[in-house]
């Protein structure tokens, strides 16, 4: 693959996007994914296409931020070891804090479990103009409360309402969730970090080897990984259930982090573009404010100069 200058490539990202793209509009089998998946490019491609997705991020922010309209909402979900941190540290380096925000969900607290499943992700939702990341969401009630129905008795829903449709129901409030966001102007993108328990295997082995690594590993990693056939079928239901127009997911080929940093920065560049975001625009009325005040500044600074010159005699 010829060097190019991948700043400017616009729906040339759509290779990238559009292989991975899940909107419920047609048959899915997680199985027909690759994990392997490289796209035809090198790792100096992906580096080059990551670097020109984080200035143009960067740009798509700060245009976001000023308009004040939209807001933007990430879902990562994957296994343990898939890539999700890595992934968000480096798609989103060098873009303005102030916009952007993580939340990472964890194993529910006693005031958290008493609210409904979904309580927690909504009060973290995003403002308008603003990024909200969710590493890890409430698409867990729907995961680990399945491969762990202990999870789910710990929620302390009356049991009348705990029936054999409950995951049908959970996946309908989703999906109303998800359209009801946005109508009201919040863009969804859900990333499934699709990684093999082979290459699972060799992170948890480097996580084990490397010192500095040891901090990210836990036997919670191993006793799931042997729950592994179960964790995939429960995914396939989810992503199949809950994959929309409005909310897609994107099936991420994890096994190589490159490629998969390639695969999302894509997405979401694409969906900020399709926006047609720009800075807010001074009506007639504050631009003859604005000349006012420049007068005026520009008045004080040589009063400023002649004060200084008179200092000098």
């Amino acid at each position: 693959m010829s060097k190019k200058s991948w700043a400017s490539l616009g729906s040339e990202l759509a290779p990238f996007v559009a292989p991975f793209r899940v909107d419920g509009s047609g048959a899915f089998h997680l199985r027909s994914h690759k994990t392997d998946e490289k796209g035809g490019l090198n790792k100096d491609d992906a580096e080059e296409i990551l670097e020109a997705n984080r200035q143009r991020l960067s740009d798509f922010q700060e245009r976001l931020y000023a308009q004040d309209r939209w807001s933007l909402l990430l879902i990562f979900q994957g296994m343990d070891a898939a890539g999700k941190d890595s992934a968000i540290k480096a798609i989103f380096e060098g873009v303005n804090p102030q916009g952007c925000e993580v939340h990472s969900f964890k194993q529910p607290t006693t005031h958290e479990l008493d609210h409904d499943f979904m309580w927690r992700a909504v009060i973290a939702l995003p403002e308008r103009g603003r990024i909200g990341i969710f590493n890890r969401s409430y698409y867990e009630e729907c995961l680990v409360t399945r491969v762990h129905p202990e999870a789910l008795a710990a929620e302390k829903i009356p049991p009348s309402l705990v029936t054999k449709n409950i995951w049908r129901e959970r996946f309908e409030d989703i999906r109303a969730f998800e359209r009801y966001l946005s109508r009201n102007g919040t863009v969804i993108l859900k990333f499934f970090l699709n990684i093999s328990k082979e290459e699972q295997r060799q992170r948890f082995l480097d996580r084990l080897e490397v010192p500095s690594k040891n901090w990210k590993f836990s036997m919670a990693d191993s006793t799931e990984r042997m729950r592994w056939p179960r964790y995939m079928a429960v995914y396939q239901d989810i992503l199949r259930h809950t994959s929309t127009a409005v909310a897609p997911w994107h099936v991420v080929p994890s096994d190589h982090k490159w490629f998969a940093r390639v695969v999302i920065g894509s997405a979401i560049v694409s969906a900020l573009e399709a926006l047609n975001l720009h800075f807010p625009r001074a009506d007639k009325a504050s631009l003859s404010e604005f000349k006012q005040v420049r007068r005026a500044l520009e008045k004080e600074g040589k009063g400023e100069g002649k004060k200084k010159a008179a200092a000098k005699k």
